[in-house]
């Protein structure tokens, strides 16, 4: 017999996300956390590896879809740049990630108030 005419139940774990719309979102969720994690933790260079990654671990299982895009949207800014806003804390008042750059610092003791 060949292997086309066997029929094989995979368990509902390995159907993919189309097979299982009710899962669609929040395995879309899922993964872009994933993602963003593993982005957060390879940033190329090993200081914001660990500053952003470590604090990605911590934030991103409660962000939201939208938490999320813009978490993404933070991780495409250079190191250098994001490397001095949170060590020196200063050069990104009035921006979009202000508030997440001041929680990144809190996060890791580098300021005064933690979110």
């Amino acid at each position: 017999m060949t292997a086309s005419r066997h029929s094989v139940k995979l368990p509902a774990a390995l159907y993919t996300i189309a097979m299982q719309p009710e899962l669609h979102m929040t395995d879309e969720l899922e993964t872009r956390r994933r993602r963003a994690s593993y982005r957060a933790h390879h940033r190329g260079t090993k200081e914001m590896d660990v500053l952003v990654g470590r604090y990605a671990d911590d934030r991103l299982p409660g962000y939201s879809g939208e938490e999320i895009a813009r978490f993404e949207r933070f991780l495409t800014i250079p190191d250098p740049a994001l490397q001095q806003w949170i060590f020196s804390g200063e050069g990104f008042a009035g921006i979009e990630f202000e508030d997440l750059v001041n929680d990144i610092r809190a996060f890791h003791g580098l300021s005064a108030t933690a979110s």
